[in-house]
C-alpha cells in the first residue's frame, strides 16, 4: 500500500480505493482533486480531509450532526454524480483571533459509492458560512449545553 507525509498528520499509509475524487476539485483549491477521510484517534468526531497531492493541505471537517442535530442538506437539482448514500461533512475554520466557525452553507458531500465527491453551496438556505463554535469539537459541552449529537 502507498504512503504519504502529511505535515499535520505524519506518516499514513492508504489504500487507493479509500481516496475521495474531487472532479471539480474545491472552491480555492480547484487544483486538488484527491483526498483522504481520516478518522485520527483521540480527535472524533473530527474527520481531516488530507490532500493526497499537497502534504501541507489538510481541511478539518465535521458531520454537521454535530453542530446542529437538525440539520438539513438540500442538494441542487443539477448536482452530478452523488446519488445516496453520501456522506456529508462541514469544514471547520479557526480565525486569526482563535474563532472557531463551521461553514453550514456549503458542505463536502461524498458518495459512498462511487468516492466521488464536491462541496456543494446550499443556494437559498439560511445557514451560515461561518456558525460560531462554541467549544471545541470533543471537549465537554458549555455549562448548561448538553454535548452534541453526532451521526
Amino acid at each position: 500500500m502507498p504512503f504519504l507525509q502529511s505535515e499535520h498528520l505524519g506518516q499514513i499509509e492508504y489504500d487507493p480505493a479509500d481516496v475521495i475524487h474531487f472532479p471539480q476539485g474545491l472552491p480555492a483549491f480547484e487544483g486538488e482533486r484527491e483526498f483522504l477521510a481520516l478518522d485520527v484517534p483521540g480527535k472524533a468526531p473530527l474527520v481531516f480531509l488530507q490532500s493526497v497531492s499537497s502534504p501541507g493541505l489538510t481541511f478539518i471537517t465535521l458531520p454537521p450532526a454535530c453542530i446542529d442535530p437538525g440539520y438539513r442538506l438540500e442538494l441542487p437539482e443539477d448536482t452530478p454524480f452523488l446519488d445516496a448514500p453520501l456522506t456529508v461533512l462541514v469544514i471547520v475554520s479557526i480565525g486569526r483571533q482563535g474563532e472557531v466557525t463551521a461553514n453550514l452553507l456549503a458542505p463536502v458531500v461524498i458518495d459512498k459509492n462511487t468516492r466521488n465527491a464536491m462541496q456543494v453551496v446550499m443556494a437559498g438556505s439560511n445557514y451560515p458560512v461561518q456558525h460560531p463554535l462554541s467549544s471545541a469539537p470533543g471537549a465537554p459541552p458549555a455549562p448548561g449545553r448538553s454535548a452534541p449529537a453526532c451521526s
